[in-house]
């Protein structure tokens, strides 16, 4: 470029042409995109942050629960994400009695061993609330009325569930639900 400008009579101030042949304006355009690209990094960093999850939805995303005391026949009542869990060791006698049941002959079909973990089929886990419009049915607490099938009972409507909780009779369409839950222990479960 300098040749052509001295070729053509002109003449080349500094400011046009650096020695590397850098001119001023590309400096420019090179720091004001640099500023911007900072700039846009400032704005969506605290964006992008305020949508993870806080920390009491975190803490609520799981709960570890203590089964060692909880004796054969009995079960427990706990919270998970805000809703009853319905945890119950279950004995031989109400493992018999789920297992005699032909599947295919529930509304829901489902096996005992499809709602448990390989070798802890005693250990029974579901979410406490019917399936039909959501309370909280009897039968995990001493005294409740466990139903004709010796599982679970709503008050509300009728439902009736086994020991398996799979339904059995009433309106309710489904079993009661099998929330995800890993074994830590043979004494703590991890729920969620």
């Amino acid at each position: 470029m300098a040749e052509l400008l001295k070729a053509e009579g002109g003449s080349i101030t500094p400011t046009d042409v650096s020695n590397d042949g850098v001119r001023r304006r590309d400096f420019i355009n090179i720091a004001a995109v640099s500023f911007a690209g900072v700039g846009a990094i400032a704005v969506l960093v605290p964006l992008i942050s305020q949508m993870s999850a806080s920390a009491d939805v975190l803490a609520e995303s799981s709960t570890e629960v203590d089964i060692s005391a909880i004796a054969a026949g009995m079960a427990i009542v706990t919270i998970f994400r805000k809703q009853p869990v319905f945890v119950r060791n279950l004995t031989p006698k109400e493992i018999a009695e789920a297992d005699a049941v032909n599947p295919s002959t529930l509304r829901d079909p489902a096996t005992l061993e499809q709602r448990t973990k390989p070798g802890k089929t005693n250990w029974l886990i579901t979410m406490g609330v019917c399936t039909h419009l959501g309370c909280v049915p009897l039968g995990a607490r001493a005294g409740e009325v466990k139903g004709e099938y010796g599982g679970y009972f709503c008050p509300c409507h009728g439902s009736v569930y086994d020991t398996a909780a799979r339904i059995r009779k009433g309106p309710a369409p489904k079993n009661l639900e099998v929330p995800p839950y890993v074994f830590n222990s043979d004494t703590v479960v991890k729920i969620g």
